[in-house]
């Protein structure tokens, strides 16, 4: 137990490095975090030491004081949390829902909030029985804005010549390597089905 935490607190962390300095989530979590950044009107990259030293060096003291407060909060209630594990799935669920609300509907005291929060729960529940994976939904959601507005500057100093984007080595470069992965995973995916199918055939 002790080795897969410590394997996801150092993965959690090492996911803020490509998020702040190149304005690239990591992870899922980062995604999130970078999406909420750009909210507040803070854009991560190689400048932000810079122009927001405060939230950096912040952020780098509660490294340290976060994970000060785990060992204090893990290591003396470790028998709490292994007895919580043996709590019925019937009962932990409808917990884990009850607390969800009260948290949601503390935040603005308003019902709507809470409605979202169940569409939206209602919605992620039918994109994971289609087996949509969440983390490309939520770097489309971050990232895709920003893509749309380099690509609208690109066309502009193009003056709307696509073939800009394969003048240059590098652009070409990430454009068939990017071609090349779509292509691959549309082949391992649809592969397995031609083999069911061939064999569904055969006497």
């Amino acid at each position: 137990m002790t080795a897969p935490e410590s394997a996801n607190n150092a993965a959690s962390q090492t996911a803020f490095i490509p998020t702040l300095t190149l304005g690239i989530p990591g992870d899922v979590v980062m995604a999130l975090m970078l999406g909420a950044l750009i909210i507040q009107g803070i854009q991560p990259g190689p400048r932000l030491v810079a122009e927001h030293p405060e939230l950096f060096w912040g952020l780098a003291a509660s490294f340290w004081i976060g994970n000060l407060m785990l060992v204090v909060l893990n290591l003396p209630p470790i028998g709490i949390w292994v007895a919580m594990l043996r709590i019925p799935y019937g009962i932990l669920y409808p917990a884990i829902l009850m607390f969800i609300v009260i948290g949601v509907f503390s935040i603005n005291n308003s019902a709507f909030d809470v409605y979202s929060v169940i569409v939206f729960g209602i919605v992620g529940y039918i994109m994971m029985l289609l087996r949509f994976e969440p983390a490309p939904l939520i770097l489309g959601f971050v990232l895709g804005p920003l893509m749309e507005e380099h690509l609208r500057r690109a066309m502009l100093l193009s003056r709307g010549d696509p073939m800009v984007f394969l003048e240059r080595p590098i652009s070409a470069v990430f454009i068939t390597v990017t071609a090349a992965l779509l292509v691959l995973a549309l082949w391992t995916t649809l592969r397995p089905r031609r083999r069911r199918a061939i064999a569904e055939e055969t006497p």
